[in-house]
């Protein structure tokens, strides 16, 4: 059986934002076992899976992206859209749109110390819009 919804996420604004929450909350009765697929319609933001305790890694996350993919560079050609928006798309391609979590015993099978970032790579952000996949 395969269920699927979509979810929009509030303006999180720039960064790395623990998601693991609004994702659980939207999540009524999984399957004993399956799978759960995550997937952002966007191009310039992305979804990742790290560390959920220390918030510092995510601070760290996003100073390493902006030191490895600078904004403000005459390399880049898609320009239009602000001095942000192609460095986004470049941090988003690196991450990816999706993940695909087991779910066993009802429950997303998340480590210990693993949580759901919505990576956030444009200056003002926006509402995200996420479709979500069960599969049982």
């Amino acid at each position: 059986m395969i269920q699927q919804f979509e979810i929009t996420l509030p303006n999180l604004g720039r960064g790395f934002h623990l998601i693991t929450h609004l994702i659980k909350n939207k999540l009524n009765n999984l399957p004993e076992k399956g799978l759960v697929n995550i997937f952002l319609t966007h191009t310039s933001a992305a979804l990742a899976l790290n560390e959920n305790a220390d918030p510092s890694v995510r601070n760290d996350f996003e100073s390493m992206m902006n030191k490895v993919i600078p904004e403000n560079i005459h390399l880049y050609s898609h320009t239009l859209e602000g001095e942000d928006d192609m460095p986004a798309h470049i941090k988003s391609s690196i991450f990816g749109q999706s993940l695909t979590i087991p779910v066993t015993n009802h429950k997303l099978n998340l480590g210990i110390w693993q949580g759901i970032y919505l990576c956030e790579f444009r200056n003002g952000g926006e509402r995200r819009n996420i479709v979500i996949t069960i599969y049982s």
